[in-house]
């Protein structure tokens, strides 16, 4: 071995290991778009998504409806909490209705769409016995309860209209009935023309317009052909165009669209034009809550058809988007338990309650923003009105019940840990397994028919 000039060894260096390339980063953007979808395919994702949209969409228009009908309460000699008062009477009402109807089985609900049907019926015809019916910024569909209380019984047709069409259309796909088309449109068209009959007495376009989505929403649920579905809407479109054609009311509404000025020629775009004021002058974090300029009485119907309006200039736009990103939530929660159940009644209860909060929704926000005429119909669960806030929290509670009869639903709520105590069924159990709702159950679940 040769020796250094130190007269010492040379020392002998290790060989260099080869280098190992680790394991790949993973994209954080695709890790967080895997673990969103197995949050959202979690059995009980839609129960909690409908139940805590709800809840926040009431609580934040409770706050709005206080904000903007302090100054409209004032003006009238009334204290400034009056119409916050009794919006939140009607939702600790609604509240109860909701728990009731999420607790209540299947069953129950089909056997109370006859009596909801046969009151709704009753109460809007007794709408145009003079002295009983209340006439509403030109519309009569009111009936007075006494003191300052009035009851809009439209609002609770809706409802009738989906528990009582989802029950029919079950009962006849049981029957193998619904691949003829004489079957399919009878009684629903004929019952739902004569509920639009009674509410067009009373000049409410508004409400008629969400009706026939209901209706249209249970006849695509049922699988109407192409044909029918076009014929009936042709029919209704025609019918409505007419009755728009022979109102003035209705041309302004409609003269409306797109205008900046509050006056352009004949026509008076008041209302519209400062809603448009309104969510303009928000920015994007808005004035403050309560620091609204257009409620100060340029704003008409402020805390009712246009209170999202006020929402876009106290909160701007994250408080609109806010808004909007709630009620999509609650929507696609809604076809989530529409499309993943094997119960017919289920599907298309649930799909006629989604048509029409979305569809109310669309049209109410379409309005404020100018986009669509002025339809004279409430934001639901989030405007002034108890009389339309109480079927929709029931309406709410039926959508908490399907989700929770979902089998996946149903065991993952039957495998939760009590707070105190031992584990339910006893004894120690195995890893918790999250089925996710995507699969479908293989033997459909009768619903009950009567």
């Amino acid at each position: 071995m040769p020796s250094s000039r130190t007269g010492r060894p040379p020392v002998q260096r290790a060989a260099r290991r080869p280098v190992v390339p680790g394991p790949p980063r993973e994209n954080p953007l695709r890790t967080l778009h895997t673990r969103a979808r197995r949050a959202w395919d979690r059995p009980l994702t839609a129960y909690y998504v409908i139940l805590g949209g709800s809840a926040l969409i009431i609580v934040l228009g409770l706050v709005m409806v206080y904000s903007a009908s302090q100054i409209t309460a004032l003006q009238m000699s009334l204290p400034g909490s009056y119409f916050f008062r009794k919006q939140l009477l009607a939702a600790v009402i609604g509240a109860v209705l909701l728990l009731v109807a999420s607790r209540m089985p299947v069953k129950l609900h089909r056997a109370l769409a006859y009596p909801i049907l046969a009151g709704a019926v009753f109460l809007m015809a007794l709408v145009q016995v003079p002295g009983i019916g209340v006439a509403v910024n030109g519309n009569q569909n009111w009936i007075a309860l006494g003191g300052s209380f009035q009851l809009q019984p439209s609002e609770f047709g809706k409802l009738a209209l989906v528990l009582w069409g989802a029950d029919l259309l079950a009962r006849k796909q049981d029957k193998r009935l619904l691949a003829q088309w004489k079957h399919m449109l009878v009684p629903l068209v004929p019952a739902a023309f004569m509920l639009l009959g009674l509410i067009m007495l009373g000049g409410d376009m508004g409400t008629a317009i969400i009706l026939s989505a209901i209706l249209f929403g249970l006849l695509w649920l049922a699988g109407a052909p192409t044909r029918l579905f076009v014929g009936v809407l042709s029919v209704a479109a025609l019918i409505g165009a007419v009755l728009i054609r022979t109102s003035p009311n209705r041309m302004a509404r409609l003269a409306c669209l797109g205008a900046t000025e509050p006056q352009t020629g004949p026509v008076d775009c008041w209302q519209a034009v400062h809603g448009i004021y309104a969510l303009a002058s928000g920015g994007i974090f808005g004035s403050g809550l309560g620091a609204s300029v257009e409620k100060w009485g340029q704003l008409p119907e402020a805390h009712t058809d246009f209170i999202f309006a006020v929402t876009g200039e106290e909160l701007g736009l994250a408080g609109t988007l806010s808004v909007l990103a709630l009620f999509a939530a609650l929507g696609y929660a809604g076809i989530r338990v529409a499309g993943r159940t094997e119960d017919p009644f289920v599907r298309y209860a649930a799909g006629g309650v989604t048509t029409w909060i979305t569809a109310q929704a669309v049209i109410n926000i379409g309005a404020v923003l100018g986009l669509l005429p002025i339809a004279g119909v409430p934001l639901p669960l989030f405007s002034y009105g108890g009389s339309a806030l109480l079927p929709t929290m029931f309406a709410i509670g039926l959508l908490i019940a399907f989700a929770r009869e979902d089998p996946a639903a149903r065991m993952a709520l039957a495998m939760r840990q009590p707070r105190f105590g031992k584990k339910r069924n006893g004894g120690s159990q195995g890893p918790r397994r999250w089925n996710t709702m995507r699969r479908r159950a293989p033997v459909a679940r009768s619903s009950g028919e009567r």
